[in-house]
């Protein structure tokens, strides 16, 4: 293994200077061969297919007239029965597949998947699963197209706090870095995203009291570039002189510390577990920081910045540009980690390079993102209510008090839930219809906060939360949990929306087929028109989807893939046997009737049109062709 470089915690500007020489001009080169590969239908390189993170493919082959005919291909089990999040990659011909803990990482060649090209199965503490908030899941791997001496390697954030880098020809460990300490509850549940000669890692644990933080490690050998955090003072959160300068009332310098009590922010949340894009032309690393901890509000007054931010930062020093805190003082864990997808768009006549976030507190947002301004906060749904509006000028959003969720007062029907209209689902945008296919879900909640005491390693989080479905849904049978929406930024409406069992919590793929792919909870995989909503195609998988669809090609035919494998949060009383409604942080209760419509499992189907693929051949790898007829 690799010798590693550190370059201190804390990067200051002598230090980032000192790490963007030791990555040289190779840096730009990677970042270049990313691009490219991304471009190649062949491959899928990255969460969300490519740097906008809309997870858009240009194919066609399969499409609303023929996709009736789609058909299992090959199908791969990982052998393990927790949640299975996330998507694999491919690229040039391989793929490449992760597992929940303990984090396997399996390569195939496309050829003939039923062989395993290589598999690496990490020894890790166990001591990780008790400290894990909502199932032992892992959202994604990263490829790295290597540059001067540095193979091509596949990086894995494991659940105990360990980040892996693996020689993509062999899967033997190149560098092995520690990011997390379980000890205090931190772990790592997120996809590591590769910008330049760059592994940018999030964290995980905001319901232990973890100060959340990103880092940016070298891809060569693991030496830490830069580490951010959500809380603190400004250096340690990345701000500069002009942080937030095209929107100073969003709030600038010292608020990481002013608007906490006391030391309060050392064990704050705003930890980072869900999925970043990136513009090259900007530089810009776009994320959302999640929830302040404890979710008792009265324990930490104020606007508790900057967790609940849309971030954005520059790649090579992690300096925060802007920050938009869509849920100041959040009093309801509306974690704002969710997707941000990036688009080039025309609002209100004007030319726009946009991102859109959908969020958990019941808004999706769109904003400028060169510069952060609000150009766009709508509902994701008419039955919000914590909410009356969003002031476009401030961009705080109005409380309606009724559902604040103050000590000695128990909220009741709070919508949304803490599981947000939205969660930790990788939506997709159509750039040719300019609409936005989101996954949502539709559950609200009843609220009691209580006082509890800060110890390392144990949850804090101070609430007792029971969950149902939203007031479209069926609240007499716990059924009507979710909904999958097109929405058209530009016009602030919703071209077509439709009504799901349980949530489609993984997300969606949307293709030039005229297709909007999912996965739902109860174990069905659907395929509608996009245009209009219309049911096309549904399996029936062996467990529910908590992954999200992804596509490719290869030698002349697309596959559409997904993970199968019920679990996350949603699913933790079905994975963990648990009966209490209000155990799971509310899940229990909301998705009490899930047991009957899908059970544990985990693997991967790939499926293609009269499911062709490569036993087509049935003497494919056979270990002999010869019969012996007696």
């Amino acid at each position: 293994m690799n010798g590693l470089k550190r370059f201190g915690t804390i990067a200051s500007a002598s230090c980032v200077a000192l790490a963007v020489g030791f990555l040289g001009s190779s840096a730009a080169v990677a970042n270049d061969k990313l691009i490219e590969l991304s471009k190649d239908n062949a491959n899928y390189v990255m969460p969300g297919k490519d740097y906008t993170a809309d997870n858009y493919s240009e194919m066609d082959q399969i499409n609303t007239e023929n996709v009736k005919d789609l058909r299992v291909s090959w199908t791969f089990s990982t052998g393990l029965l927790n949640g299975h999040e996330g998507t694999p990659l491919v690229v040039d011909g391989v793929m490449y597949i992760n597992s929940a803990f303990p984090n396997n990482v399996y390569a195939l060649d496309l050829d003939n998947p039923g062989k395993i090209k290589w598999q690496y199965k990490p020894k890790q503490d166990p001591a990780a699963r008790s400290v894990a908030c909502c199932d032992l899941v892992n959202r994604g791997l990263a490829y790295f197209p290597g540059g001067g001496d540095t193979p091509p390697l596949i990086i894995s954030n494991q659940l105990d706090g360990n980040v892996v880098a693996l020689k993509a020809e062999d899967g033997s460990l190149y560098w092995k870095v520690e990011n997390s300490d379980i000890k205090v509850g931190s772990t790592l549940t997120v996809a590591p995203y590769v910008v330049k000669d760059l592994v940018i890692v999030g964290s995980s644990g905001a319901e232990l009291g973890v100060r959340g933080y990103a880092t940016a490690y070298s891809a060569h050998d693991g030496g830490q570039v830069w580490r951010m955090y959500a809380t603190g003072p400004d250096e340690d959160i990345g701000i500069g002189d002009d942080f937030n300068s095209a929107n100073p009332q969003y709030g600038q310098k010292g608020l990481g510390l002013a608007t906490w009590e006391g030391d309060a922010w050392k064990i704050g949340g705003g930890t980072n577990w869900g999925w970043y894009a990136y513009d090259p032309d900007l530089n810009l690393i776009y994320y959302g920081s999640g929830n302040p901890s404890p979710w008792n509000e009265t324990m930490r007054p104020g606007d508790n910045k900057w967790t609940m931010t849309i971030m954005a930062r520059d790649a090579d020093s992690g300096e925060l540009k802007f920050g938009y805190q869509k849920t100041p003082h959040d009093e309801w864990d509306y974690a704002g980690v969710n997707v941000i997808m990036l688009s080039d768009q025309k609002i209100d006549g004007e030319d726009k390079k946009l991102l859109t976030h959908p969020d958990r507190n019941g808004i999706i947002y769109t904003l400028d993102r060169t510069n952060g301004d609000l150009v766009r906060a709508d509902f994701l749904d008419d039955t919000v209510n914590v909410w009356t509006h969003v002031d476009m000028e401030t961009g705080i959003p109005v409380r309606d008090p009724e559902y604040g969720t103050r000590m000695d007062h128990k909220g009741t029907d709070i919508c949304p839930s803490a599981m947000g209209y939205h969660d930790q689902a990788h939506d997709s945008y159509d750039p040719e219809k300019e609409l936005f296919y989101l996954a949502i879900n539709h559950i609200c909640m009843d609220w009691e906060p209580f006082m509890l005491p800060y110890r390392a390693g144990q949850f804090f989080v101070g609430a007792t939360l029971s969950m149902y479905p939203g007031p479209k849904g069926d609240r007499q049978n716990y059924l009507g949990l979710g909904q999958v929406k097109a929405y058209d930024a530009d016009s602030s409406t919703y071209k077509w929306s439709v009504m799901e069992r349980f949530a489609a919590w993984g997300g969606t793929m949307a293709t030039a087929g005229d297709l909007v792919f999912y996965g739902t909870l109860d174990g069905y995989f659907k395929a509608r028109n996009s245009e209009t909503g219309e049911l096309l195609w549904k399996f029936k998988m062996p467990s529910g989807a908590i992954g999200y669809p992804m596509t490719y090609e290869h030698d002349g035919t697309q596959y559409v893939g997904i993970y199968y494998g019920v679990g996350g949060w949603p699913g933790v009383g079905l994975v963990f046997d648990l009966d209490d409604p209000t155990a799971g942080l509310g899940a229990v209760g909301a998705f009490r009737e899930l047991q009957n419509w899908t059970q544990q499992g985990g693997g991967l189907l790939v499926f293609s049109l009269d499911g062709k693929g490569p036993y087509d051949d049935p003497t494919l790898d056979e270990y002999s062709t010869d019969v012996i007829r007696n």
